[in-house]
């Protein structure tokens, strides 16, 4: 039997932060595709668009209007999956049938007035002042009394289920901690129990060291492909220190932050010779009041294009059934997007 290569043979991949594993298998990125195929969408919008309801002065589907606003805006999103008026209250049968009241907040944040552009397109300054909202809503919300969580995140893309084209993300903060931080949660807090430091300094002290999953850097944050990525060309940013929540950035690690998505959105558009779409979220400590020495903030993008525009990559099968399971390796994939710099 020949020596094995974790670069030709198929292998688990262990996820710290999840405490999970996913199934790669490098020799099936070079089967034919047969599969379906999607037209790329062509970024032709204008820079004001009078039917969306997310543009400055055009009137959203409860009857509100938008004020003219010059650079970001929030508002509470007017189909909101939580609700704060929900009752509180559970129902149980058997000991099998569970269900408990969740109250919540939903909010939409507009990246920018202008219709047409994305995060790649627009300036570090005005991305900046896109995290400035971003820590402001996640202080205002974390500090009420029935949230535990505080959920930022932006689905890109008609693929990932945007509804509307015009740059913008969401923010849904709840009273109970949803399932992926809770567990990013367990196994942070354990590490630092048991070694003192966080799992995700330790992680991005060991990438840089090894320099293979690297796309792209700067003074404040680094951007991989994580060791144990599950989507085609997923991405983890990481801040270079160590700090639990958005409350605690400061100025320069703002820019910083800005400064890492637009260059990482941007090799994103340049990979696929497309607006890319993706679903991206931040990951951050709790907000029910206890402390999480362990947190290390950070952010995900999840894309589901697999080798070209056309070609998308779902769950199914094995990955719906078993473990998640990926053919393009963290290693190849992050030479690719580093080559596009």
């Amino acid at each position: 039997m020949s020596q094995f290569d974790i670069t030709e043979h198929s292998h688990r991949r262990f996820n710290p932060l999840l405490g999970e594993w996913v199934l790669v298998s490098p020799h099936r990125s070079k089967r034919p595709w047969q599969g379906q195929q999607e037209s790329a969408e062509k970024d032709t919008r204008p820079q004001y668009d009078p039917t969306c309801y997310l543009c400055p002065t055009n009137v959203r589907a409860n009857g509100e209007t938008n004020p003219d606003y010059p650079a970001t805006f929030v508002f509470v999103n007017d189909f909101a999956a939580l609700q704060a008026e929900s009752p509180s209250g559970s129902f149980t049968k058997g000991g099998l049938l569970r269900a408990e009241g969740e109250r919540g907040i939903c909010k939409v944040i507009c990246f920018s007035p202008r219709h047409d552009l994305t995060l790649s397109d627009m300036e570090v300054q005005d991305i900046k002042q896109v995290v400035d909202l971003w820590q402001e809503q996640y202080l205002e919300l974390g500090a009420l009394e029935e949230i535990g969580y505080v959920q930022i995140f932006e689905n890109k893309g008609s693929v990932m289920g945007s509804s509307n084209p015009h740059p913008h993300g969401q923010i849904w903060a709840q009273s109970s901690i949803p399932g992926e931080p809770a567990k990013e949660t367990e196994q942070q807090e354990a590490y630092f129990q048991q070694n003192g430091r966080s799992l995700l300094a330790d992680y991005l002290a060991l990438e840089l060291e090894e320099n293979t999953r690297l796309v792209v850097e700067n003074a404040h944050f680094v951007a991989l492909v994580p060791f144990w990525a599950v989507w085609p060309f997923e991405t983890l940013v990481i801040p270079r220190r160590h700090f639990q929540h958005l409350g605690q950035i400061t100025e320069e690690e703002k820019f910083g932050y800005a400064d890492i998505m637009k260059r990482l959105s941007s090799v994103y558009d340049k990979l696929f010779q497309t607006s890319f779409p993706y679903s991206a979220g931040i990951h951050q400590s709790p907000t029910d009041g206890r402390d999480y020495p362990g947190w290390h903030l950070h952010m995900h993008f999840y894309p589901p294009l697999l080798r070209s525009a056309t070609v998308k990559k779902f769950m199914v099968g094995y990955e719906l059934m078993a473990d998640p399971q990926r053919d393009i390796t963290p290693e190849s994939a992050a030479e690719r997007l580093r080559g596009l710099l």
